[in-house]
């Protein structure tokens, strides 16, 4: 059985496609691309398969930012929480545990347990606990986002809680010369310090971080002090599609 699993980022859109719960094709596309080049709009969005260069599928399921925007033709939809407690289950295999998403603009924090969702967090008002954020102070500092995740000793102090603002105070210790190495460290150990109150009511033993994030290696060695296991996923981007299909998987009769 061939499933296809979109997931529709603010900023990126994962594709991929299981064939018999296998991963045999993967891509992703920006967001504003993916709407432009391979859709039409007819009363409601079909998706060209022929332009993704995807054969013949038995099922499609579509997560992703925006209700409005993922109700795909000929797709059935599913809420962001669903997918990514799907694919936090077919990537590790375990039933219990608390799933960390940080998206572009977005934060989720869901607790599964027995294999069901239990307690969920969203973050969807403020950008500074969000991927962008770290997208931003890079560009602010000049460097990429995952040279900048290399960092985390001696942090430098940024206690701005706005995104906007926490630009300026960055320049502004950049300016009484504070070293490259505590500035990238100090943006990393910020988003942290915004993450870290919303996970504490979700006491646990086993994290699982998905979205960008995920790759951040100094953030994940914050979250270490927090719980006795993090786990980074091996496909930390694509875990919504993943779980797109997975849940297409479970509940397709053969």
């Amino acid at each position: 059985m061939r499933i296809l699993g979109i997931d529709l980022g603010s900023r990126e859109v994962k594709v991929l496609v299981m064939e018999n719960n296998n991963i045999v094709k993967k891509m992703k596309v920006s967001t504003i691309s993916f709407y432009r080049d391979y859709c039409t709009f007819d009363g409601k969005i079909t998706v060209d398969l022929d332009k993704l260069n995807i054969d013949k599928i038995d099922k499609a399921v579509s997560t992703g930012y925006g209700k409005n925007n993922t109700d795909l033709n000929m797709f059935t939809p599913i809420n962001e929480i669903k997918a990514h407690a799907y694919g936090g289950i077919y990537q590790t295999g375990l039933k219990d545990f608390i799933l960390l998403d940080v998206g572009g603009q977005d934060v989720k924090i869901v607790k599964i347990e027995k294999g069901l969702i239990t307690d969920l967090e969203l973050n969807d008002k403020c950008a500074a606990s969000c991927g962008r954020y770290l997208e931003n102070m890079a560009n602010v500092l000049e460097v990429s986002v995952d040279k900048m995740s290399e960092y985390y000793k001696n942090p430098v102090e940024l206690n701005s809680t706005c995104a906007v603002f926490s630009e300026s105070e960055l320049i502004g210790k950049i300016a009484e010369g504070v070293t490259m190495d505590r500035l990238c460290a100090g943006v990393n150990y910020s988003l942290y310090k915004r993450l870290k109150p919303m996970l504490t009511k979700f006491r646990g033993k086993k994290l699982i971080v998905a979205g960008g994030v995920a790759n951040n290696n100094s953030i994940i060695k914050y979250l270490k002090q927090d719980y006795d296991e993090v786990i980074s996923l091996k496909e930390p981007q694509f875990n919504g599609a993943i779980g797109c299909c997975y849940y297409g998987s479970k509940t397709t009769k053969v």
